[in-house]
């Protein structure tokens, strides 16, 4: 990239940074407790983030988004979910299905879809979990058979994020039931819908209520002899799905170890400060060498993990393959996140048990980036792979 390019971007970079930060200081910080504790979608905060192109960040000019970097993605998310981390989750997905209609996508498909998806009129939902088969990919057994100029879809999806207000889900499918590889087999559709519960064949079950990440809904999703268009097989090729929605997944980790910075980052910060509020024994418990030793391992575990995510982000921007380094990313800044959570309740002590203060939520809200894309468990086994494969003997 020429260095006035660079330079260029990196300004932009800051004023969205800026821009974004208030937004979340003055829309989202006052009313995420609400929001949370009621698990009621948050409309308002959801249109101002359209407003602000927030869900076009990545979709190219041409198609009248912002044409921004993976990096500059990661950094928003990461202060999105320093205010509520529910709110990162509704650009996640949506992220997703604009980088695979983007990179994989038909002409036709880029120019009837990004436009819409980039001002946020459409909302994109991702859909590769079922009932039986999340971490287990090859074993997904919605189908989709051809029948002229349409697919017709059974079966049942599970864990989408923005699956009822979505108005596209990007589905992967069983296109050939019996092929000579299993991760041949699949396809992904771009399957349109109507926001809410039922639309001409797709049914959308009640939000599951969760632990945290709450305010976002997560459902269930069953296709009944639902036809979609030949048209919407992306890149209008079958066969291709797995492989399309594994590069997709390289930048949901990315998100969620920018989602784990920021909820990371915001307990840290809440900790050092009321750590020099809070008297014991006459003096602000920051004095004590206790309190010390754990800000000093929080400050160090969450400086580890935002080098992490930003590297794995370059390395996706320059389009180079980085499921080694997002796998890290993930698995390294979701389990920091944990446990800076955790320190951060032992430091404020009883109060951090108390729902008055966002430590509370912030728990709550931790453990989802351990099992979200991909439970560690599946992380680790993804580094261990690559680690022995760039190491053969």
């Amino acid at each position: 990239m020429p260095e006035q390019q660079a330079d260029d971007n990196a300004e932009i970079r800051e004023e969205l940074l800026a821009v974004v930060r208030k937004f979340r200081d003055e829309k989202i910080i006052p009313f995420a407790a609400h929001f949370d504790e009621a698990d009621e979608y948050p409309e308002a905060i959801v249109e101002g983030m359209k407003e602000l192109g927030l869900f076009g960040i990545t979709v190219p000019p041409e198609y009248g988004g912002l044409g921004l970097d993976i990096l500059t993605y990661a950094q928003i998310v990461e202060e999105l979910a320093y205010g509520w981390m529910s709110v990162s989750g509704f650009l996640n997905t949506h992220f997703m299905g604009c980088y695979l209609i983007k990179t994989f996508g038909t002409d036709e498909q880029k120019a009837r879809l990004l436009p819409k998806m980039a001002t946020g009129e459409i909302r994109g939902a991702y859909s590769l979990s079922e009932p039986d088969a999340g971490s287990d990919v090859a074993s997904i057994r919605t189908k989709a058979v051809r029948d002229g100029d349409v697919y017709v879809v059974n079966g049942t999806k599970m864990w989408l994020t923005n699956g009822r207000e979505a108005g596209l889900v990007v589905t992967l499918v069983r296109t050939d039931p019996d092929p000579a590889s299993k991760h041949r087999g699949m396809s992904v559709l771009l399957v349109e819908k109507e926001p809410g519960p039922t639309y001409q064949g797709i049914t959308v079950g009640p939000n599951i209520h969760k632990l945290g990440y709450r305010g976002v809904e997560t459902v269930e999703l069953t296709f009944d002899d639902h036809k979609v268009p030949a048209a919407n097989l992306l890149g209008g090729e079958e066969g291709q799905g797995f492989f399309q929605m594994m590069s997709a997944v390289e930048l949901g980790r990315i998100n969620i170890s920018a989602r784990a910075v920021g909820v990371a980052r915001r307990a840290f910060e809440e900790s050092i400060r009321y750590a020099q509020q809070r008297e014991t024994f006459g003096r602000p418990i920051a004095q004590h060498q206790a309190i010390q030793f754990k800000l000093a391992e929080m400050g160090t575990k969450l400086h580890a993990a935002r080098l992490m995510c930003y590297d794995a982000a370059q390395r996706k921007a320059r389009g180079e393959r980085c499921d080694l380094e997002a796998g890290m990313a993930k698995y390294f800044a979701s389990e920091a996140c944990w446990e800076i959570c955790q320190e951060a309740l032992r430091i404020h002590g009883g109060n951090g048990y108390a729902a008055e203060y966002p430590i509370e939520r912030l728990y709550r809200d931790a453990p989802l980036m351990i099992v979200g894309e991909g439970t560690n468990e599946i992380q680790k086994m993804v580094i261990g792979r690559r680690l022995i494969e760039d190491h053969a003997i």
